[in-house]
């Protein structure tokens, strides 16, 4: 997640998922049940300038498509260490809902417990990350403090359930991004050194721990109990610079990955995970969620289009693109641009804020929706190409609808508050940022505003649906 450092709304999710305790101790712990844990999501104060976002996303689309890149050149195994198989044991349980540290910053955070006992700590949540990490004992930085002010390490030798992976296991040469290739002995802890575009890095050793949360009866009406779920991967930063993690306690890893705290989570909660955001500048006491399990608003009606989870777009989630229409017009897109096998596709991403479209799709959008808002003065603002002067006419035309088909006619048809975008007082822009082509579309986390949106990772899915998110 460098793609944490280059984020750009906030979440902060406040309570982390996990599975019940293992065994059949429990009478609440009985197979076949519907299994759910849900997340609060708080947005973020606008503490960065819209230039500093676009700044960020442009820092975080090149390291997706280097990623990207990597993912398709490279082949991947199952790692025997991290299976996510579920448990028989999984159950429904209701995540309890709590306030976080309020931050101002372009990132999306969750409270995170970790270690026996349990070490608190707030994490970037980013569904791009296949590592979850922490900051640890030793960390050092020019400015290593918390959200909350005050440094907050884990220390894996006051944890009884820390196992460090060694270096020669599946998991390390397979799974963990950017491990080490120096292995001088086969029992020397797994060491990973992020380098991220940014100029941002991470350096650390990887290995599993319980991650432990509070959950109340499922039955309703039951007092808070904890739950633990056993050999999260984790990785311990010792190491770290730039200003990406000067903000955070680490990354909690949501992306498409074997070792992922999201597959891990979601394998025991019913093969899937949802999130709904608010508006972007809606009120700081505005929250929203994330799930773990079939979410409380259900699905039933919700459209969906086929997730695409193969290796050549791992660890990111990739949907195909069927056409774009503003106004009610289809726009004249290459077909090539939407191909994952062609060097195109779309994904969406959590820690992406403005979308970006490759240079073809870009062109087309922006110049459809331009042309209905000819009439408004145009002023200067970056870093958008399109702006206009919102006071300077009585009457400002009505904004053009933008509507996304995807494969298995899914529409997405975002509030227009979402691609034209408020950017200062009086000044509206078109919020889109061109990408390059050949290159991935990023579907950005403020175009995918007041949306339920459903990972259905154990049958391929994305559903998603009109939703207010708000609590």
């Amino acid at each position: 997640m460098a793609r944490c450092g280059v984020a750009v709304l906030v979440l902060i999710l406040l309570a982390c998922v996990a599975a019940a305790a293992a065994g059949g101790r429990d009478h609440h712990h009985r197979r076949g049940s519907r299994a759910s844990a849900r997340l609060q999501l708080v947005p973020a104060a606008p503490g960065a300038s819209l230039a500093e976002r676009a700044r960020d996303d442009r820092h975080r689309h090149a390291y997706i498509s280097r990623r990207l890149a990597s993912s398709a050149s490279s082949s991947r195994r199952r790692a025997a260490e991290t299976s996510t198989a579920p448990g028989p044991e999984a159950s429904a349980f209701a995540m309890p809902l709590t306030s976080g540290a309020y931050t101002g910053t372009g990132q999306y955070f969750v409270k995170f417990r970790v270690g026996t006992p349990a070490q608190p700590f707030v994490l970037v949540a980013d569904t791009g990350s296949d590592l979850t990490w922490v900051k640890c004992r030793g960390a050092s930085s020019p400015s290593a403090a918390s959200p909350s002010g005050s440094p907050r390490v884990f220390r894996p030798a006051d944890s009884k359930s820390w196992a460090p992976f060694p270096c020669s296991s599946d998991t390390c040469k397979s799974y963990v991004p950017f491990s080490l290739a120096n292995c001088s002995a086969g029992t020397a802890p797994c060491a990973y050194d992020y380098r991220y575009k940014d100029n941002s890095s991470a350096r650390g050793v990887v290995g599993t721990d319980a991650a432990t949360v509070a959950l109340s009866g499922s039955r309703g009406g039951g007092a808070d109990r904890k739950a633990k779920l056993q050999q999260v991967v984790l990785g311990c930063t010792t190491s770290y610079d730039g200003q990406s993690f000067q903000a955070s306690d680490g990354v909690l890893s949501l992306g498409n990955s074997n070792i992922s705290f999201a597959a891990r989570a979601a394998a025991r909660f019913g093969g899937r995970f949802s999130y709904c955001l608010v508006d972007h500048l809606a009120p700081r006491n505005t929250s929203s969620y994330l799930t773990f399990g079939p979410d409380a608003n259900g699905a039933a009606s919700s459209s969906r289009t086929p997730l695409l989870l193969d290796a050549q777009v791992a660890p990111f989630y990739a949907v195909t693109v069927d056409a774009v229409s503003v106004a009610g017009e289809a726009l004249d897109i290459p077909a090539e641009v939407w191909d994952v096998k062609k060097s195109g596709g779309a994904i969406l991403d959590s820690g992406t804020s403005l979308t970006i479209l490759a240079t073809p799709a870009y062109k087309a959008v922006v110049a459809a929706l331009s042309k209905q808002l000819a009439g408004v003065p145009r002023v200067t603002m970056d870093p958008f190409e399109y702006c206009y002067n919102w006071t300077a006419t009585s009457t400002p035309p009505a904004v053009p609808k933008l509507e996304v088909r995807f494969a298995g006619s899914a529409r997405l048809q975002p509030p227009t508050k979402s691609y034209v975008i408020d950017a200062a007082p009086g000044v509206k822009c078109i919020g889109l940022q061109e990408g390059v082509w050949p290159g991935v579309s990023v579907i950005g986390n403020i175009l995918q505003q007041e949306h339920l949106w459903e990972f259905d990772l154990a049958n391929r899915w994305l559903r998603f649906k009109e939703s207010r998110c708000a609590q």
